[in-house]
């Protein structure tokens, strides 16, 4: 009995005259709720909502991202003549950095491993580029007479997260197109700034700073899509599935229905 049990809740299949419907287990949802979920929620798969009743934190740590990178990025690009990058400390450690490692560990109690990883993460790293800049530290300090050393120091903390991105955005494959796009440009955003740091060209940061703003700009919408409702807002996000995600769709409830018959 405990096995029959839980065949019924793995079993995953396609109901409704168009196929509109999705029951996994004894829960029904529309496909179309499971699409809108991959951005506003931060699931990179398929998935009904949580069991635990709580608000969804992933518009917040979006926000907080899109919000310090796209000020950070708009530096970077020499947006108004500004270079100096101080201006950035207070946002990534309140906003960009420790808001959004609150909404990563709220992923986390939500059962969504790759939302709680994504937002700690990034949340860390505001922290720690912040930390740069901030005398008490003594990072910059310790580099006086040795710049060189010091941008190749931080290039080396962005090629990291160059690698560590490339993970995230292989995750998002089979989502949809905002919600990969967000991460596979921030991905290019970081390695454009670990090699403007390692050779000391302008051109290839302001590159990473207009494609910084443009993830920016992503990540807001991927916010947008996770607050805005049919019943609060004239405009909801459109998602637009990615191929792989209608063609695992499409094997899994296939696989089911032979499985079933």
């Amino acid at each position: 009995m405990m096995q029959a049990q839980s065949d019924a809740v793995g079993r995953i299949a396609t109901e409704g005259d168009n196929n509109e419907y999705i029951r996994f287990g004894h829960q029904k949802y529309l496909k179309s709720d499971l699409y809108e979920a991959f951005g506003g929620t931060l699931q990179p798969g398929l998935a009904p909502a949580s069991e635990h009743r709580f608000a969804n934190p992933a518009p917040l740590g979006l926000s907080a991202f899109a919000a310090t990178t796209f000020m950070l990025s708009l530096i970077n690009a020499k947006a108004q003549n500004v270079t100096i990058p101080n201006a950035i400390v207070g946002p990534a450690i309140f906003y960009g950095g420790i808001v959004q490692i609150i909404a990563g560990i709220w992923e986390i109690a939500l059962e969504n491993a790759f939302g709680g990883t994504a937002l700690c993460s990034y949340g860390g790293f505001w922290m720690s580029y912040a930390a740069i800049y901030i005398p008490w530290f003594g990072i910059t300090k310790a580099y006086e007479g040795e710049e060189s050393e010091l941008s190749n120091a931080v290039g080396f903390f962005l090629l990291a997260m160059t690698i560590f991105t490339l993970g995230i955005t292989i995750c998002t494959m089979k989502s949809t197109l905002m919600f990969f796009l967000l991460f596979f440009l921030l991905d290019i955003t970081f390695l454009l700034l670990a090699i403007s740091e390692f050779t000391g060209k302008f051109g290839v940061k302001r590159a990473g700073g207009i494609l910084g703003v443009i993830v920016a700009l992503l990540a807001w919408y991927n916010a947008f899509a996770g607050l805005a409702t049919r019943q609060n807002s004239y405009l909801t996000g459109h998602p637009v599935p990615l191929p792989t995600n209608e063609y695992t769709l499409t094997n899994i409830t296939g696989r089911n229905r032979r499985r079933v018959n």
